[in-house]
């Protein structure tokens, strides 16, 4: 709790380097929101849903459409941060 808003941490089970890639996605997103950059809350949406910080919860258990959900969330924030070079 910060402030008394209930604050999601992210999935631990994400891989180290991954996830500094999507928290780095996550930072420069936040900064295009300040920017009033016209996707900029798409891009935030995204690398947080990627990051299990929305969406369903986390240590909750899997769903397949969850789990495709978070994929797709994960795909687009990589492509935004590598401007468009491959996620492979």
């Amino acid at each position: 709790m910060v402030n008394g808003r209930a604050w999601r941490a992210s999935d631990p089970g994400i891989p180290g380097a991954l996830r500094q890639e999507l928290v780095n996605e996550l930072m420069a997103a936040r900064r295009a929101v300040k920017g009033a950059q016209p996707d900029a809350r798409a891009r935030v949406n995204d690398a947080k849903v990627a990051l299990g910080e929305r969406g369903r919860a986390w240590w909750e258990p899997r769903e397949p459409e969850h789990l495709r959900l978070r994929a797709r969330s994960a795909m687009l924030a990589l492509l935004r941060s590598r401007d468009g070079a491959t996620i492979s």
